[in-house]
Formats: C-alpha cells, structure tokens, sequence
C-alpha cells in the first residue's frame, strides 16, 4: 500500500496538474481493468502512460494506431524457422499496451484488441497464448475526431473500465509546466496484484449495492437512452468504487467513492438515442439525472 502511494506521489511530480486522472488510473488497475484517456492533444496522456509503467517497473509497448494496420501487428504471428512454424510475440504481450488514437483502427484490429482485453489471452494460428499479469491497456482518442476513422463500437467501448477525462491544466500550474521539465519516475517495488486483491476486499454496504442495482434499471428504463447499463458495466462501477475507496484508505466504499467511480464508469456505456442527441442531451447530463434519482447523493 505504502509503495503504491509513493507512486501516486512519483506520478503527480511527473504529469502536473492532473492528479484525478492519475487517481483514475490507478484504481483502473487496482479495478483489474483497462483505461481510455480522452483529452485535446498535448495534455500527456502518453506521458501518463509511459511514467506509469516505468514507475510500477511492468513491461511497456506504444502501438500508434492507423487505418492500414493488421491484427498480426497486435498479437504477433507465425514465421517459418529452422524447419517449422515459430510464434513471434507482437506486442500485446507486454503488461502496460498504450493504444494510440484506438479509434484510427479498422473493425479487424479492434476485434484482436478485444480478445486480448477480455479474454487476457490472444489466438494465432489455433493456438491460445496467455497475456502476462497484470495486463493493462490504456488507449487514447482525440474528442476534436471522436468518430475517428472507425467509430468505436459499444463492444469495444464496454470493455473499457474506465473512461478518464484530461482536462486542461488549472492556472496556477501552467507556470510549473512551462519552466520545469518532466522526469519519468524511478521504479517503485509496487505488488500491483497484491493491490488488486486487497482492493477487491474492501467492504460495501447493502444499501450501496441496492443503489446500483436501481440506477441501473433506470437506464434500461430511460427512453433517451438506446440501452441501458449492462451487468458489466455495473461490476466495472462498483470495482472502481472499491479502487477508490482503497487508494483512499478506507475500508469501506463512501458514497463519495460511489459519485466517483460512476463518472468514470457510466457515461460510455450510456448510449443516446437519435432524438435525444438531436434535442442536445448528453450521456453525462442523463446520467447525473439518473443518480440523483437513484438516491446517489
């Protein structure tokens, strides 16, 4: 626990100013889950990315994603050597995967990035390769060209624990940004999969698990919404809740921890229906609606 907070703290003095998105990444991980970082260009998504996997000392691979991309640039492939067929691992076989502008990619590529993500395991040539552990994808797209090239579908999107904002620094720490280069931390003997099991004890009150069970039957009910929040996207919220609360030593998830994991867990997974959007709805705004009526307070 101590390790981790010293890379909490190593994170911060690396990427200024961006102390809940790093909160938010942490406990994705803690969560057992993957991220998508969206923000406007220049704001260190992959800074954030790079300084945490060299910060917790896991393996780390940039793929920069594009239109004329393959599955095999993901997941590897067979070569023939000395004889006979050798698997050549692509690099999904790294513990931090940083997808760049995921959704640059075509549907073929997306659906390899999504066995890896669900299944921590990709398949070539008939034969099932494990991931290592722990596996932690972190993509990034742009929200200038939200639709990019290929359009995320739901699939994709649920599978993404988290969906982390970064927004543009706060005043007061654009004169640090501007005079003080960034340092990518040391690497910190941090058990992440001990962290990952003690999170997933923390304890949670009857009647918070009731209030996710409502808030979730009054998306399937919302006639703004096309479909409502699947029993995924419920685990993902309540295992973000339990992430928080243990990253803020607690032993018990808050309704705070509860407000806090919904940001990040429900607005991608809340999709509008036509005439809402045309209306001006948003996925956040129904979704505050939604928790207010579910008693979040």
């Amino acid at each position: 626990m101590e390790a981790l907070f010293r890379l909490k703290e190593a994170l911060n003095q690396t990427l200024f100013g961006q102390e809940e998105a790093i909160e938010a990444l942490l406990a994705t991980l803690l969560a057992r889950g993957h991220a998508l970082l969206e923000g406007t260009p220049g704001l260190g998504k992959t800074l954030l990315a790079e300084a945490f996997a060299k910060g917790s000392g896991l393996s780390y691979k940039r793929i920069q994603f594009t239109p004329d991309l393959l599955p095999q640039d993901l997941t590897g492939s067979e070569i023939f050597r000395e004889g006979g067929f050798v698997f050549v691992k692509g690099p999904l076989f790294a513990q931090v995967v940083l997808a760049d502008e995921i959704n640059r990619a075509p549907p073929k590529v997306q659906s390899a990035l999504l066995e890896a993500m669900q299944e921590r395991a990709v398949t070539a040539g008939g034969v099932r390769h494990p991931l290592p552990e722990p596996f932690f994808v972190i993509a990034t797209q742009n929200p200038l060209e939200l639709e990019g090239t290929y359009p995320l579908p739901e699939a994709q999107l649920d599978r993404f624990t988290a969906k982390i904002p970064f927004r543009p620094p706060r005043r007061e720490v654009w004169l640090r940004i501007l005079t003080e280069e960034p340092k990518l931390p040391e690497p910190q003997a941090v058990d992440l999969l001990q962290g990952q099991k003690e999170a997933r004890e923390v304890r949670v009150a009857k009647a918070a698990l009731e209030t996710i069970t409502h808030v979730a039957f009054l998306t399937q009910e919302d006639k703004r919404l096309r479909m409502g929040l699947s029993p995924r996207g419920a685990k993902a919220w309540l295992a973000l809740a339990k992430a928080l609360a243990y990253l803020r030593g607690k032993p018990l998830v808050d309704w705070k921890e509860l407000k806090d994991a919904a940001y990040l867990a429900l607005p991608h997974r809340l999709f509008l229906t036509e005439e809402a959007l045309y209306e001006g709805e948003t996925a956040e705004g129904v979704m505050r609606e939604v928790l207010r009526k579910g008693g979040v307070p």
